[in-house]
Formats: structure tokens, C-alpha cells, sequence
């Protein structure tokens, strides 16, 4: 027996919303619901009777099968399809279903063609469930960016303090991130395709029962009929209606698994960032308190920020996938792809399980991020006045004796004796100058800030366009 697939080693996606949507159960759902459809499509071409078309849809329910039995079965023909269309062709027998339905079913397709629609069809059902969680992570960010764009803190390059900036900025490019990421999903969700190319992608068999001509002989109009069925069974399922089958052209694969990985990488970004901060040296950030959420086995006094470490784990985790997706397009051989293609199921599968982990485990940390001004004060005071030592070198050099050499000889000076940059600078500036007043203005990181409002509001503005769109 199989047990159910519940994540335990998974966290990154077990318990959220994608779990349920890319199951086996899901995926064997949207084999039926491919096989359902084109019976469908047939019936309303005339090629069978709508009661043929009832009877499928009457047993299309995953509830209807043993899906443990299904796997144990898979491996005779290398995929789950085979063994599903046996089992659905019984219960056609088993419920009365006229005699008719069962050549109606799975007629003139191929395996490939069932299992990469219902692989597209199990993304697009997936994808929808992810954008939401998206939008909620992002609309928290944007909050957050308009609430911290007053909020100086210091800006790190390298992992060392380099300028100052505002907490509102980081948080606005978190949520610049998210949402480059998101249209670049819909882009890839909005042209997911069907498959349909019959055996060896020329729809032979369709063509020869769609018409008496003979099969060395061209029929231009079977072949449009036949891309009118294949339109229809897109629209049916609510996938793209490719011009040709791609049964050994990846791209669509190979564009999906990218645009998902690209969530991962954003919502990374983000965790990693949270990680680093919420450490208690640092102290700016923490994650949400939640009941129940974030103990440790064995110290009681530990809080770990969980969702940053999901964050981190499916970032870590997706390029693996990702790459099995490029290797397997990059051996499609032939007309039907000898193992690379069924080594796009589980990779393809797990992308879409990381990229809905991370945007829920992001939408949760984002709409509970805690910030901790103290700590973000603290911090920028480490540096002291060296935060400014840029602006110092372009504002002061002019008034200063030896001009921006001298004033970098001071910088060094501080660094290395710990004198204050102020106390050094007021020694060597012109003395009808009012220096405090001077100083003041110049060291004060709040007046160093550049264009970041403007930033801020722009990638907030940009979020906005995309969520209304």
C-alpha cells in the first residue's frame, strides 16, 4: 500500500493551500477531467451520443478509484494513465453505460497527451490558489513599505554597514520581488497549453475516424476538424489551444517550472532577509506570534522564526527541480521522450507545491513581520558617523585643506583611533563657519536618503496596477 502523500518531510508546503490542489488525488482528477472533456467535445461534434458523454463525466470522480492500487499498477506501463483508463473502462461497464462510451473514451489520444493536460490543468487550478496568496503577501508589504518610509535604519552591502536607508525601501523590494514574480506567473498561466497529438503527434487516428479517406491521402478538411476538436478541448478545460502538439518541445514545461521557481527565489529573498535580521544580535525584525508556532524539542526559551526557515528551505530546494526540468526538455528524443519526460512529473509537481508553500508562508510573515525601531536605531549607531562618510567626502572635501584626500586620511583616522568623525572634521573646517550647525546637517542620516519615497511609492504604485489589472 501507498500511505498518502501528507509532506511530512515537506514542511515547506504541508498544511497550505497547494497541498490539496497538486495531490495524486489532484492529479488524478485532472486525467479524468481530460478524459471527461474530450468525450464531451466529441458529443458535441457528433462523434458520439451525449448519453456517452454523461456516462464518463458520471464516473470522472477521483472518489471513484483506489489510487494506491492505481501506483501499484503505474510501473507496468511506466505511467498512471494506463491503468486508470482499465479502471474506467470497468466501471463504464459496471454502472450500465452504453457500449459506445468506452470507444468514445480516450479516443485517438495517447498517454502523453491526457498526462501533460492534466499536468497543465493541475498548474492552472494551483496557480490560482498561489496568486492569491501572493497578493496577500504583497499587499502586507506595501504596507508596510508606506508605514517604514520614515524609518531610517542602515543599509548593508556585503554584510557590512554601508549607507543609510529606510525599512520601508527593504520592505518595498521585497514586495518589488513578489510582484515581478507574479506577473511573470500569470504570464505562464494565461498560455498553459493542452496536449493533444494522438501516438506520435500527427493525429492520424483522429483524422482516419473523423472521415473515410485513405490514410496515405490529405484531407485538409480533417485536418481542420481536427484542430477545431483540439480548440474545443482547451476551452473546455480552460488551457491555450497550441498551433501543433509539443510532445518532445518542453517549452511550455520549461516556462511554467521557471515562472514558479521565480516565486521561490522572490518569497527567498524575502525569508532570508527576516533571518538574518531577526537574529537577537541584531534584533530589527521578528516573525508573527503564533500560537503553537516556532517551539523548539529541547530549549523552551527559543521562538524560531519558522516561516523564514520554510522561506529559506524551498529556495534551497526548487533550483534542484528546476534543473530536472531543462536536463529532461534537453533529452526529449524522438517523438516521445524515453525517461525524460516522466522525469518531469515529480519536479514539475514539487515546483508548484515550494511556489505555493512560499507565497502562504510569506503572506503569513509578511501581515505579522514585527519591527523593532529600538534595535534599527541601535544598529545605525554602530557606525556612527562614518554612515555618511560618502556624503562627507562630496559635501566637505571643497571646505577642507588637501580637499577629498584629506578628508578620507580623517575617515581612516576614525576608523582606526575611534575618534568621532565629527570631533576630527570640526578641527580642520574653516572657522567662520557655524560647524555645529554645519555638522549637524551633514551627519544626519535622515538627510541622506536619495530618491527612496520616490522608490517606495513607485513599486507600491506598480503593485497596485498589477493587482487591479
Amino acid at each position: 500500500m501507498y500511505p498518502v502523500d501528507y509532506g511530512l518531510l515537506t514542511p515547506a508546503w504541508a498544511a497550505t493551500p497547494v497541498a490539496a490542489a497538486a495531490s495524486d488525488a489532484a492529479f488524478v482528477q485532472g486525467m479524468l477531467d481530460v478524459e471527461s472533456a474530450w468525450v464531451k467535445v466529441q458529443a458535441d461534434a457528433g462523434l458520439c451520443t451525449a448519453a456517452d458523454a454523461a456516462a464518463v463525466a458520471a464516473i470522472a470522480h477521483v472518489e471513484h478509484y483506489d489510487l494506491a492500487e492505481l501506483a501499484d499498477q503505474g510501473p507496468d506501463g511506466a505511467n498512471a494513465l494506463i491503468p486508470l483508463l482499465s479502471m474506467m473502462r470497468a466501471r463504464l461497464t459496471a454502472t450500465g453505460a452504453p457500449s459506445t462510451a468506452a470507444t468514445a473514451l480516450h479516443r485517438g489520444a495517447t498517454s502523453q497527451d491526457i498526462i501533460d493536460s492534466a499536468l497543465m490543468l493541475m498548474a492552472s487550478r494551483s496557480i490560482a490558489l498561489i496568486r492569491t496568496d501572493l497578493i496577500g503577501a504583497a499587499a502586507a508589504l506595501s504596507e508596510l513599505a508606506h508605514t517604514h518610509q520614515g524609518t531610517v535604519c542602515v543599509a548593508r552591502s556585503l554584510t557590512q554597514h554601508a549607507l543609510p536607508t529606510v525599512f520601508g525601501l527593504r520592505a518595498a523590494n521585497w514586495l518589488a520581488g513578489l510582484v515581478a514574480a507574479g506577473r511573470r506567473l500569470e504570464t505562464s498561466a494565461a498560455s498553459l497549453p493542452v496536449q493533444w497529438g494522438g501516438a506520435v503527434g500527427t493525429l492520424a487516428s483522429l483524422h482516419q475516424r473523423l472521415g473515410t479517406s485513405l490514410p496515405y491521402k490529405s484531407d485538409h478538411g480533417l485536418a481542420e476538424r481536427a484542430a477545431e476538436l483540439t480548440t474545443a478541448l482547451a476551452t473546455e478545460l480552460g488551457l491555450s489551444a497550441p498551433s501543433t502538439p509539443w510532445h518532445t518541445v518542453r517549452e511550455p514545461v520549461l516556462g511554467l517550472g521557471s515562472a514558479l521557481g521565480s516565486v521561490v527565489a522572490a518569497a527567498g529573498t524575502f525569508g532570508a532577509d527576516v533571518l538574518t535580521a531577526a537574529r537577537p544580535e541584531i534584533g530589527e525584525l521578528s516573525e508573527p506570534h503564533e500560537a503553537g508556532k516556532g517551539g523548539s524539542s529541547a530549549m523552551p526559551q527559543k521562538r524560531n522564526p519558522v516561516h523564514s526557515v520554510l522561506l529559506r528551505n524551498s529556495a534551497l530546494s526548487a533550483p534542484g527541480h528546476l534543473a530536472t526540468l531543462y536536463t529532461a526538455a534537453g533529452t526529449a528524443v524522438d517523438e516521445r521522450p524515453d525517461g525524460g519526460w516522466h522525469s518531469e512529473w515529480a519536479a514539475l509537481r514539487e515546483l508548484l507545491r515550494l511556489a505555493g508553500g512560499a507565497a502562504h508562508h510569506a503572506r503569513v510573515l509578511a501581515s505579522g513581520l514585527q519591527v523593532h525601531l529600538e534595535a534599527m536605531a541601535r544598529n545605525m549607531a554602530l557606525s556612527g558617523d562614518l554612515l555618511v562618510s560618502e556624503r562627507i567626502l562630496a559635501v566637505a572635501a571643497p571646505l577642507v585643506d588637501g580637499g577629498k584626500a584629506a578628508v578620507q586620511g580623517l575617515v581612516l583616522e576614525s576608523l582606526a583611533t575611534g575618534t568621532p568623525l565629527r570631533t576630527l572634521l570640526q578641527g580642520v573646517l574653516p572657522s567662520d563657519m557655524d560647524n555645529k550647525l554645519f555638522l549637524d546637517d551633514l551627519l544626519d542620516p535622515a538627510g541622506y536618503l536619495g530618491s527612496a519615497t520616490d522608490f517606495i511609492n513607485s513599486i507600491r504604485d506598480d503593485f497596485n496596477d498589477w493587482n487591479h489589472a
